[in-house]
């Protein structure tokens, strides 16, 4: 009999909240950004959006791409651990637990401010209640096992550098 964990549709191992992440992701880029018809904004400085939208999208881009080459071999599509990983809490992983996640968030609001819609921004809005549910089972994952996870959760913010 095969072993759980080749059985990806039982779920595991997260398979389905990275499908569910993914469905997210592509709401923030390709999803509608308005109502039928409704404006698509009506931000008083619409003018500087498109510019600090895209420097959010660089220093998001940067995050992510920095988390991705930190975990090296550690990299798995899903959030539970990857045999024979080591901990990483240096790098970006010592400004926030999740850097890939938080540059995600941050190059999704950039993208918002770039094509200026409002659903785009509560799209990114409910990607980060979403990553923050999926962070949570995560670090349970990760708790059991690393021992001292729970000393770098209490040093180093989930999300959001010296916030959240």
């Amino acid at each position: 009999m095969a072993d759980d964990h080749e059985h990806w549709w039982r779920g595991r191992r997260g398979e389905w909240l990275v499908l569910a992440q993914v469905a997210l992701i592509g709401l923030v880029f390709f999803g509608p950004r308005t109502v039928f018809g409704q404006p698509t904004w009506s931000f008083p400085f619409a003018g500087v959006c498109p510019i600090i939208g895209g420097l959010l999208m660089v220093a998001g881009g940067i995050l992510l791409l920095a988390g991705l080459v930190k975990l090296g071999r550690g990299l798995t599509p899903l959030p539970y651990p990857k045999d024979g990983a080591q901990l990483v809490e240096t790098g970006p992983f010592a400004l926030v637990r999740h850097p890939m996640y938080s540059g995600g968030l941050v190059l999704g609001l950039g993208w918002a401010l770039c094509v200026q819609g409002w659903l785009t921004v509560g799209y990114v809005v409910a990607l980060f209640l979403f990553l923050d549910r999926k962070s949570a089972r995560e670090e349970k994952w990760l708790e059991e096992k690393y021992a001292t996870y729970g000393d770098y959760q209490r040093r180093v913010r989930k999300l959001v550098p010296f916030v959240y």
